[in-house]
């Protein structure tokens, strides 16, 4: 078989925020923006990786969600325990210097994992979890 991983999804509740992290932060590239009755989905991937992209979505906007699973994404989004993603870079220390430059919400500091990486993690502005480990 070959598969490759296209787009992977993560809440965002701020469009513009979101934009300003993952474009302006990040550098990554817009690939589309659409909005559908009041919301905002937005598909953003870095460049020179066309094939790979975070589609940015309204959080609980899937059929066949109740209030009450609505009510507790948001809660869990606050928390930043809902939704995640790994990616990597060649230069780690560069990285998190723009990161806190930037103002991210810092959640560790640049570490040497005993599993054998060394990473740091924020939080993008919809809580979702970012671990950016250090490209081998």
């Amino acid at each position: 078989m070959d598969i490759s991983i296209n787009a992977s999804f993560l809440p965002q509740d701020d469009p513009e925020a979101a934009l300003a992290f993952y474009r302006d932060l990040l550098g990554f590239e817009v690939r589309k923006d659409v909005g559908y009755a009041g919301m905002r989905w937005l598909t953003v991937g870095p460049p020179g990786q066309p094939g790979t992209s975070i589609v940015l979505h309204p959080p609980g906007v899937d059929p066949g969600i109740t209030d009450d699973e609505r009510q507790l994404i948001s809660e869990m989004m606050a928390k930043g325990t809902y939704a995640g993603i790994l990616l990597a870079t060649p230069d780690l220390t560069a990285t998190f210097d723009a990161l806190q430059a930037g103002d991210a919400e810092i959640v560790q500091e640049p570490t040497d994992q005993p599993y054998g990486v060394r990473d740091c993690a924020v939080r993008d502005p919809a809580g979702n979890m970012i671990r950016i480990q250090e490209a081998q």
